[in-house]
């Protein structure tokens, strides 16, 4: 007899109920974490860290439990198979269905995770095309040349066998000593919202999960610092930085959100019932999953001081509204126990599994048979379309000024 969970007649939603129903603590709290299969960083002479590192204060995060601890109960997502370092595509691909197929041997549901990577200029991997930055789609003023752009960017990363991407970002800049500007789409709000929206909807028409980047409120750090406290008050909140979130979540239908690391008025977004809760999903009308930005949850307990333990870290972001620990399960760890001695309430678990749980079953990924070995396959990452299109973007992107008349 096939399983509720398999049936493709059903919606996704009721195929996520009937599963969740079968699950146990542990099991539900499994699709909310992540494994990355990284390089450990290595301690220098000094020190230093040397090597390894390509996210910040990854150093900080060395001794993690191994991959059969993360995903002993199942496992949410598979971090950066691809982007950590070089691999030829073919070696990528054969080595995320190998992952697949362990995540599946190690749950008794059989259920893989959902595969990310970056994607902001192009596919950030070996051998993949790299379009301009984002800046420079905010100077095309052309939605439709962005959408084409993510759609070819998503059909290419969907061939591989990957499931969602980490971009776009809809920061709208207000300091220009920031040191990301270069990935935003500039300072007016309804560039960044129009251009980021097409964008959402060029890569997701390809079958990939596109990422709202950062809610909100990251690129006003006091001072253009990274990872600065916000200094904003409501009224520049709601005027300049949701807009561009709002129109990608109403007209785009964006499947994904990811938090900002920056407090503001002295709460992280990562720890905010409001803005992840209220705003995101009540007001907006958001369907999808939260992700954490990379250790966004363990910062709560260690940068922002407002959890006294990484349990309570974890207890604080899911109580909020963020669904999957990433880049690898830190604070959600500690869940089960938070539940068990009553300091946290199950359904919260519940809430988030469930919507982890429905995007799998879109994805295909809670589909009968689904099998690792058949979900990519080796292609050219950089073929002369994609390179004709990257000029396209940056041709378009070039604004000439003229000096005035003063004769």
């Amino acid at each position: 007899m096939v399983a509720v969970w398999h049936d493709r007649t059903l919606s996704a939603g009721q195929r996520a109920d009937a599963l969740l129903a079968e699950m146990s603590l542990d099991e539900k709290i499994g699709q909310l974490g992540s494994y990355w299969p990284r390089q450990e960083p290595e301690t220098g002479a000094d020190g230093s860290s040397v090597g390894g590192e390509v996210a910040p204060m990854e150093s900080a995060f060395a001794g993690r439990p191994g991959f059969a601890t993360t995903a002993q109960h199942g496992l949410g997502q598979l971090t950066r198979v691809f982007g950590s370092a070089p691999i030829e595509p073919a070696d990528g691909v054969a080595r995320l269905a190998e992952f697949q197929q362990a995540v599946m041997e190690l749950n008794r549901f059989r259920i893989p995770a959902v595969a990310h990577e970056e994607c902001l200029t192009g596919f950030t991997a070996y051998r993949a095309t790299v379009y301009p930055a984002a800046i420079a789609w905010g100077a095309t003023f052309d939605p439709a040349l962005v959408d084409e752009m993510a759609h070819r960017i998503g059909s290419d990363m969907r061939s591989l066998g990957i499931h969602q991407g980490l971009s776009p970002l809809l920061d709208v800049v207000r300091d220009y000593r920031w040191g990301r500007v270069e990935e935003t789409l500039g300072e007016d709000p309804y560039v960044v919202g129009t251009l980021g929206t097409a964008y959402v909807k060029g890569l997701q028409r390809a079958g990939i999960v596109a990422t709202l980047k950062h809610f909100v409120g990251y690129p006003a750090g006091r001072a253009g610092r990274n990872h600065a406290p916000v200094p904003m008050g409501k009224r520049e909140l709601e005027d300049v930085m949701l807009p561009p979130f709002e129109m990608a979540v109403r007209e785009g239908g964006v499947d994904s959100v990811m938090n900002s690391y920056s407090d503001i008025d002295g709460v992280p977004p990562a720890a905010s019932v409001e803005l992840l809760t209220t705003v995101l999903r009540e007001r907006w009308g958001f369907t999808g999953t939260v992700v954490s930005d990379y250790w966004a949850v363990a910062f709560l307990h260690l940068m922002h001081k407002v959890a006294d333990s990484l349990a309570e870290a974890g207890a604080q972001a899911l109580t909020a509204g963020l669904d999957v620990e990433l880049p690898e399960t830190g604070g959600f760890y500690h869940l089960a126990d938070q539940v068990r001695s009553g300091r946290l309430d199950e359904a919260l678990v519940d809430r988030a599994a469930r919507r982890v749980l429905t995007q799998k079953a879109r994805l295909g990924l809670l589909d009968e048979g689904w099998d690792p070995a058949a979900q990519g396959a080796a292609v050219d990452l950089d073929p002369p379309e994609n390179r004709d299109l990257a000029r396209r973007v940056a041709e378009a992107s070039v604004v000439l000024l003229a000096n005035p008349d003063t004769t």
